[in-house]
């Protein structure tokens, strides 16, 4: 756990003056579109995807309250992937030239803004790992696991039971398996006695077990950041 300075708070406080509501199920900008602005996302949870040449659709990523969003704007001027609201969001969105001010005044800072890309590269290197190399169970225990775990980073939920907030379909482009396929390995879970579900809410009865079955690894847990600059 890193704790930010006075200072480091009032800089991330300056990037996140301004903000924007964004609706359940708005689009904040797509593919392929120009785009310069990044984003932290203050409220809601959002999704990263890409259209496929068939004309499916590949979630990558799950956001959630305190994630940075769009932030290849960095590097790119059109954007990589479509991003959506999966719930009603607020946002707070600033030009990649704050990011000059921030390198130099706040070296830390930018730091952890490094670690976490580093973090979400690792998290996505396993779920191209398992869209290859595990069963259609273990990515659907994977995801319910991912999306349990980011909860409670986000003290949103610190119990073993949670609003999933996800499609079936939603699940199945994160899968990349049918909805009826979800369905099916939702149910498997439940029957196995791992999970149970009621009115979209889903719980963990028996987590060694779920976590074996996805072969999930926390990217959030045993990070060495002993490196980090000292504060500004």
């Amino acid at each position: 756990m890193v704790v930010l300075s006075e200072n480091e708070r009032l800089a991330l406080e300056r990037l996140e003056e301004r903000e924007r509501p964004i609706r359940r199920g708005m689009t904040l900008h797509r593919e392929r579109e120009p785009t310069s602005d990044i984003y932290i996302l203050r409220r809601g949870t959002m999704m990263s995807s890409v259209l496929l040449d068939d004309g499916s659709r590949q979630i990558l990523r799950f956001h959630f309250p305190g994630d940075m969003l769009a932030a290849a704007a960095m590097v790119y001027r059109e954007a990589p992937e479509t991003i959506t609201a999966l719930s009603d969001c607020l946002v707070a969105p600033f030009e990649r030239t704050a990011f000059a001010a921030l390198f130099t005044q706040q070296p830390r800072l930018a730091a952890l803004i490094m670690v976490y890309n580093q973090i979400e590269r690792a998290s996505l290197t396993d779920r191209l790992a398992a869209l290859g190399r595990t069963s259609a169970k273990a990515r659907v225990a994977a995801i319910l696991i991912e999306m349990r775990n980011r909860m409670r980073i986000g003290d949103i939920d610190g119990t073993q039971s949670f609003v999933l907030g996800l499609t079936q379909e939603e699940i199945g482009d994160a899968t990349g398996l049918t909805a009826v396929h979800v369905n099916r390995m939702l149910r498997q879970l439940e029957e196995e006695m791992l999970i149970a579900r009621e009115g979209g809410r889903v719980t963990f009865l028996d987590e060694r077990a779920m976590l074996r079955t996805a072969n999930y690894i926390d990217r959030y847990a045993k990070l060495d950041l002993d490196w980090l600059p000292p504060a500004g």
